[in-house]
């Protein structure tokens, strides 16, 4: 039976994979910054640093970033989806705006066409040419 690595054994592993990743100089992965690297790199599983080690794959994470100016992947979905959004929002406002323009026009056109139909019609002087209408009859 094969006993399990001790956890602080772990950790050192996993610190000296991230220093060789981070300088170039990888042994057992195949050298790319992300988590799945580090843990091949350190001979921990995976799932090992997403839940005893989580301490570590953040450090490892903010290193790539601030070391490597690299963003992860997730990042740059998170961004692409952010500016989607706002760009998404930016329509929904000018569309916003359009429709509540178009109901102050409506509002005014109904005001003038209500005025018309409630004031007494007088007649108004007419060329030969031309045949007033009458208003509605109600």
């Amino acid at each position: 039976m094969t006993a399990h690595p001790q956890p602080d054994d772990e950790r050192t592993r996993i610190l000296e994979a991230m220093e060789r990743l981070l300088t170039g100089q990888p042994r057992t992965s195949n050298g790319s910054l992300t988590v799945a690297s580090l843990a091949a790199e350190s001979g921990v599983h995976r799932m090992a640093l997403y839940k005893r080690h989580a301490d570590l794959k953040n450090a490892f994470e903010e290193r790539v970033r601030t070391e490597t100016k690299q963003v992860s992947e997730t990042e740059r979905q998170l961004r692409a989806t952010v500016a989607k959004l706002k760009k998404t929002i930016a329509n929904q406002r000018a569309e916003l705006e359009e429709l509540r323009q178009l109901v102050t026009n409506l509002t005014l056109a109904s005001a003038v066409l209500t005025q018309r139909t409630d004031t007494p019609t007088r007649p108004v002087p007419t060329s030969d040419n031309v045949i007033p209408f009458r208003p509605p009859t109600r």
